[in-house]
């Protein structure tokens, strides 16, 4: 028998989706009921995008509720976002509570929500519903996030969140450097919406006070700094869900792994940049021949959306090119590819998920930051665990196809790296391994949505 009725609500993103499918899982592991809830345009994509159906999910229930956007408005515009769904979503939310138990199902008795979703939680408060709340990123961001006032009080940031001076933040031993040029909610969009994320993150962390705990997907040696000064975020990873469907978006090409097959050990670059980054065609050609002039075989995800302005002739006479040693997929199973015996490194935007599969799997990376706190995860890469390098711009702004080449060499050269990554991995997997503090948290967690 169940042991609950849980509702999981993530913020509307496939970075965000992703972990908390993989915590539903391993809810559904131990015995609860598990409603997902996406908005009515991202559980499309997730429906379209599963392999086997629904079946794919294994017991998790999914939902959906309106976002508040038009059909046509940009999803990938993260103030926009965020400035509708806090506004539209808590009405839908209790509508599609008040609707599931008018259906017969069991009344729920658990909200895990997304630290970004926090208004779900003055929701969940109101129907007398307990609340979790999950960290997608790493444990710093939030740090940086929760010492918002301190920050301010010591006049590193101004009152609307921009810094007053122009400085590396490193909160604590152990913690990654981050210049304050590069804050998250500085580097998430247009500088015009800035002010929306800054007071999403404010209001947010005074809506997870209704939270009796909060869990992140980290672990505690990558990040033992940012878990000493806050005790009370509790690692539970690196999450992964053993080749069950995470919530992709996009139809994953199952073909490329037939195509790693073919390669040696430590190999391949494999080369993806998540699901918000795009490129101009300037920047996606010096990728390009940058990867071609490595003379490694090369997997990249491009996905539809990934580049505008590509012309379509120059992508199929670059594909032809490097038919024998690179393969091109709009989507793949990421966490499948990195456990590949003939990846060598990859090349990375440097999102949370992405950082901690590749954690997971021992994995070199170069580091490509997009935004928001992809620079952060950055700094852990190439500053405290030194398990890769950064590539860097030139005055023009781009990443020339000479700095492609010599980074993916340097890393893939360089055989610390790969030693220093594997020392990672296997810290990574004591502490989800039995008796590892991971695995005590997690035991905690389900505890207490058991109660």
């Amino acid at each position: 028998m169940a042991k609950g009725h849980v509702l999981v609500l993530p913020m509307p993103c496939q970075g965000h989706v992703v972990p908390l499918m993989e915590l539903s899982h391993r809810l559904v592991d131990h015995g609860f009921e598990v409603t997902f809830i996406n908005t009515d345009v991202d559980h499309a994509l997730v429906l379209a995008a599963l392999p086997e159906g629904v079946e794919a999910l294994r017991g998790i229930h999914l939902a959906s509720i309106p976002d508040g956007l038009a059909d046509d408005e940009d999803r990938k515009d993260l103030n926009k976002l965020v400035d509708a769904y806090p506004r539209h979503m808590p009405a839908y939310l209790e509508a599609l509570i008040g609707d599931m138990e008018a259906a017969g199902r069991r009344r729920v008795k658990w909200l895990i929500a997304d630290f970004n979703m926090g208004w779900s939680f003055e929701v969940a408060k109101k129907l007398g519903i307990r609340c979790a709340s999950f960290w997608p990123a790493s444990a710093a961001c939030l740090a940086i996030m929760l010492n918002i006032p301190k920050l301010i009080q010591d006049g590193v940031l101004n009152d609307k969140g921009w810094p007053d001076r122009e400085e590396t933040l490193q909160l604590a031993p152990g913690m990654p450097p981050l210049h304050t040029s590069l804050l998250p909610w500085n580097s998430a969009g247009a500088p015009d919406g800035q002010h929306i994320i800054f007071q999403l993150v404010c209001r947010n962390n005074k809506f997870n006070d209704h939270a009796e705990m909060t869990v992140c997907n980290s672990f505690h040696e990558a990040e033992a700094g940012a878990f000493k000064l806050f005790p009370n975020i509790l690692p539970i990873g690196p999450l992964f869900a053993d080749q069950r469907s995470v919530g992709s978006f996009l139809p994953e090409d199952t073909s490329c792994l037939k195509w790693l097959d073919a390669w040696p050990d430590g190999s391949v670059v494999y080369v993806a940049f998540g699901s918000m980054a795009i490129f101009d065609s300037r920047q996606f050609q010096e990728l390009a021949e940058g990867l071609q002039l490595t003379g490694r075989p090369f997997l990249w995800v491009v996905r539809p959306d990934f580049t505008a302005g590509l012309s379509k002739e120059w992508l199929e006479e670059f594909q032809k090119h490097v038919a024998g040693t690179g393969m091109i997929v709009s989507w793949c199973s990421q966490q499948q590819v990195l456990a590949h015996r003939s990846v060598a490194c990859f090349v990375s935007h440097c999102g949370w998920n992405s950082t901690m599969e590749v954690v997971r799997n021992g994995v070199p990376v170069v580091c490509w930051p997009y935004f928001c706190d992809q620079f952060l995860d950055r700094s852990y890469v190439t500053d405290v665990w030194r398990t890769g390098l950064a590539v860097s711009t030139g005055e023009d702004g781009v990443v020339t196809k000479e700095e492609v080449r010599c980074k993916v060499e340097s890393v893939v050269g360089d055989a610390e790296f790969r030693n220093r990554a594997r020392w990672l991995k296997d810290n990574a997997w004591r502490c989800i391994g039995e008796g590892g503090s991971s695995h005590e948290n997690f035991t905690r967690f389900v505890d207490l949505l058991s109660e």
